[in-house]
């Protein structure tokens, strides 16, 4: 069966989503009860999962186009504005925001991105609103305040800085989002992702060295769960949101995401046996309403209008 590109979009966006969430709560375990270091998580799972990204393209295709991004002055700046602005500042705030609260807060705060880039693209006229982008944002933001808060702000009384990180990863989110739709026009997906991943990572070893840490700890259970953040939390979860972006505007992308704090709360209810209220039963409704909304529309949740120009942070 042939999928048109819609649908390939829609597939990347959801199964990113559901990773990225999962990864979360397995990021969470190690930080509670394995005491993993969080600088040294986003230093090895950047460098791991960016490496083998690339290796993935070169056995795919002509080797030489995993280095094609830096053959263009204009494109090597974006890819190292892109990996430090972009990846780690996502990667390293998420995973800040959970280490110092949960992560159903730390989603919670970073799916304010959607919220940002309307803005700002409201703001820089490149886009309008109508009532079926209104039904799509209340909903997506409903249904995760529900599913992470029970309906109640009380359940929001978290650290500080849990909560400056998060918002920060709310941001960076917003502008990772935005920022890699150029690149998407002229390189691989995998190119873009995997190189980000390595540059951020690198930039990482120079705070925490991946091999400083205490290894003779390390448990097969430990190791388990580093290899699915690394694989699926973080290889896979990008490198298919990245890709939704070939086929679905950045906002559209944005509020599929959405699945992820589903995908987080469930895996915390189920896994490590979180209660579960119905209110957050409310709000699981209101998401899955909200993803099948947006997918059996016949236009983009926000849609641009045809005069804007393709590349917004530029426009």
């Amino acid at each position: 069966m042939v999928l048109n590109t819609r649908t390939k979009g829609l597939l990347f966006v959801i199964a990113g989503a559901i990773f990225w969430g999962v990864g979360g709560t397995v990021a969470q375990k190690l930080f509670q009860d394995f005491s993993i270091n969080v600088n040294w998580l986003v230093t090895v799972r950047l460098l791991l999962a960016g490496t083998l990204l690339l290796l993935l393209q070169a056995s795919r295709k002509n080797a030489s186009r995993v280095f094609s991004v830096w053959r263009s002055k204009k494109s090597a700046m974006q890819m190292i504005v892109f990996g430090l602005a972009g990846m780690l500042a996502v990667q390293y705030t998420y995973m800040a925001s959970i280490n110092h609260g949960n992560a159903a807060v730390a989603t919670l705060l970073q799916y304010l991105a959607p919220v940002m880039i309307i803005i700002y693209l409201l703001t820089r006229r490149l886009t309008v609103f109508t009532r079926q982008d209104a039904v799509t944002f209340t909903l997506a933001l409903s249904g995760t305040f529900l599913l992470l808060t029970n309906g109640s702000l009380s359940q929001l009384s978290v650290p500080v800085a849990a909560i400056t990180w998060g918002l920060l990863s709310g941001v960076a989110l917003a502008f990772y989002t935005l920022y890699a739709v150029p690149l998407l026009k002229e390189y691989d997906s995998i190119v873009v992702v995997g190189w980000a991943m390595i540059i951020g990572g690198l930039s990482m070893a120079f705070i925490h060295p991946p091999w400083q840490a205490d290894f003779a700890a390390f448990t097969p259970e430990i190791y388990a769960y580093l290899l699915f953040v690394i694989l699926f939390g973080t290889m896979f979860a990008f490198w298919f949101y990245i890709e939704s972006l070939r086929y679905l505007v950045p906002k559209e992308t944005s509020l599929i995401g959405n699945l992820e704090p589903l995908s987080a709360v469930l895996t915390m209810v189920v896994w490590l046996q979180e209660p579960f209220g119905v209110y957050q039963f409310v709000g699981v409704a209101c998401i899955i309403l909200m993803t099948l909304f947006v997918a059996f529309s016949q236009k983009s949740p926000i849609k641009a209008p045809p005069t804007a120009k393709a590349d917004p942070l530029r426009a």
